[in-house]
């Protein structure tokens, strides 16, 4: 069974494929440009609590988002 969470609220060390992406336009360039787009594999690598940055990897690539982005992208993620 697949659920649909956040990126943010997604365990560390999981991955998903990224669904949707709640936002305009600006976002969905900013996010494109890092490699996160639909129906790509995203990996959680860490999270800080309380809204901190949160380490993700796609691809090759390793990068850290704000929490307030990583919550637009949603991802689908086996239970």
């Amino acid at each position: 069974m697949k659920t649909v969470i956040p990126l943010s609220k997604m365990k560390s060390g999981k991955n998903g494929v990224v669904v949707a992406i709640e936002g305009g336009i600006k976002i969905v360039q900013r996010l494109e440009a890092l490699g996160i787009r639909l129906d790509k594999k995203v990996l959680k690598v860490s999270g800080m609590l309380f809204g901190g940055p949160i380490i993700v990897k796609v691809g090759q690539c390793q990068f850290g988002i704000g929490y307030g982005m990583a919550s637009k992208i949603l991802v689908e993620v086996a239970k």
